[in-house]
């Protein structure tokens, strides 16, 4: 098997992960709250007192703004294709969604902000996402040969 290494995409890569971890330091630091996508999601989708609604309306417009800005700047950057089909896909948003709820947060909440913060329960998470991720390619691809 050859491996073929896109010299950019490391570039790409570290851009990205250094843009997320300043917005995620800058929401901390100028408004005290931790950028985890589920928590800001449920925030906005069940606060009833609507106290934190509009800043939790631009973050969620601001990722969906900034991925259809890059998508037309670089059109083909990111690429996507699904195996699974729109039943597939909703299915396990569904499952990501409820195990974000089952977990208190999500990768960007405990992978991106909580290790930042040295916190041992988001390590713990966040191990345990990878360690549930690896399983589930291992069993999809190489124990049931679905995908590519």
């Amino acid at each position: 098997m050859d491996i073929v290494v896109d010299v950019n995409s490391w570039i790409r890569a570290a851009v990205g992960g250094a843009m997320i971890g300043l917005a995620a330091a800058s929401l901390f630091a100028f408004n005290g709250r931790i950028a985890g996508i589920s928590g800001v999601v449920g925030g906005l989708l069940f606060d009833r007192q609507h106290r934190d609604t509009p800043w939790r309306s631009l973050f969620v417009a601001g990722l969906v703004l900034g991925a259809a800005i890059t998508a037309l700047a670089v059109p083909g950057l990111a690429v996507v294709t699904m195996q699974s089909g729109w039943a597939g896909t909703i299915l396990a948003g569904l499952v990501v969604g409820f195990g974000t709820r089952m977990g208190s947060g999500c990768t960007s909440g405990h992978g991106v902000c909580g290790i930042g913060r040295l916190s041992g329960r988001s390590m713990v998470a966040t191990g345990s996402f990878m360690v549930a991720g690896v399983v589930t390619v291992f069993v999809t691809r190489h124990l049931l040969g679905a995908g590519s």
